[in-house]
């Protein structure tokens, strides 16, 4: 008796370099971008590529830079009490709350400014 095997069918595990995870995860957090989209783009599943997205936001997969342009705000935290407690004042910037989170920018802000930082949260969320 001789048994023949159909290797075709079977699953390869592949290996993927960091540089190309980075790459891949990178893709999911444009906007507008899902990681079902991507995972299926690169042949993936995507409870995978979400492992990879997990090893990512706990630093052990270091993502390239962005490619558009970056722009860096200053966070300051206080808590809850000292920021419902105090009135905005006239000459106060603009205020952006969503949920518990808000974002107070520089009086003067430039709408462009204001729509991209709108912009940025709503993907988060």
């Amino acid at each position: 008796m001789e048994l023949l095997t159909n290797s075709a069918g079977r699953r390869r595990n592949r290996q993927w370099p960091d540089e190309v995870k980075a790459r891949i995860v990178a893709e999911t957090l444009r906007p507008g971008a899902t990681v079902g989209q991507v995972a299926q783009r690169h042949g993936l599943k995507a409870n995978h590529l979400s492992s990879w997205r997990t090893l990512a936001r706990n630093g052990k997969l270091v993502l390239p830079a962005p490619e558009g342009p970056v722009e860096f705000a200053s966070l300051m935290v206080a808590p809850v009490e000292e920021v419902t407690a105090e009135e905005p004042s006239a000459s106060a910037g603009p205020e952006i709350v969503l949920g518990a989170v808000s974002i107070r920018l520089e009086p003067g802000a430039p709408a462009s400014r204001i729509a991209s930082v709108v912009h940025a949260l709503m993907a988060t969320s």
